[in-house]
């Protein structure tokens, strides 16, 4: 693999992952509810760790390709975040109120459910890192490619979720009125992206 494919591979990947979606929903809620978001950042790069392992051992195209399969793990990670994102609607609290109201070990394990049950991406190893893969010539094995491209796309996914996570604490915790806002909006996310998941899945039975 050449720098220049993994420079490629990177933008690409960070523009993804930029993208708003349940990951950023989650950790923009954890942080204002005074939970860690370093330790949900952690879950959900160890979710994508899973993917990552599963890629480069050849499983996820396994996965993709058993409907049923598919359709077990769309319906666990969509109620899943269906479950997560009602009960931040129904308590929508801020850094002030709730500094010390997360157990440590809960925003990790959320976290890592939260990515690790997220058929989308799952498909996200299967639809954009096989472009971005040398195949002829001199070259790392297949698995180690996946591999490599994985472990830089956990690592995109720790710097902007960090990011995010110390920007919606630091910008939102002397605005109760708009943390509260922030915090029903991420909830509303999951709930949506939650629904959308199951509709899809539905649409294709």
């Amino acid at each position: 693999m050449n720098s220049g494919l993994l420079l490629s591979f990177l933008a690409v990947d960070l523009l993804l992952v930029c993208v708003p979606g349940a990951d950023w929903a989650y950790v923009i809620a954890t942080a204002l509810r005074g939970g860690s978001a370093a330790r949900a950042v952690a879950g959900l790069v160890c979710g994508y760790a899973l993917h990552t392992v599963l890629a480069a051992a050849g499983l996820a195209v396994l996965v993709a390709g058993s409907p049923w399969l598919l359709t077990a793990l769309t319906v666990a990670g969509a109620g899943y975040l269906l479950w997560l994102g009602w009960g931040v609607l129904r308590r929508p609290a801020v850094p002030a109120a709730d500094s010390a109201a997360a157990p440590g070990g809960r925003p990790f394990l959320r976290g890592a459910t939260i990515s690790g049950l997220n058929p989308k991406g799952l498909l996200l190893y299967l639809s954009v890192l096989p472009q971005f893969l040398t195949l002829t010539g001199a070259h790392l094995p297949v698995p180690a490619q996946m591999a490599v491209l994985g472990l830089l796309h956990m690592a995109c996914c720790a710097a902007v979720y960090l990011t995010v996570g110390a920007l919606a604490r630091v910008l939102l915790t002397a605005r109760p009125a708009a943390a509260r806002a922030v915090t029903r909006t991420s909830g509303a996310a999951m709930l949506g992206i939650g629904a959308l998941l199951l509709a899809e899945r539905l649409a294709t039975l």
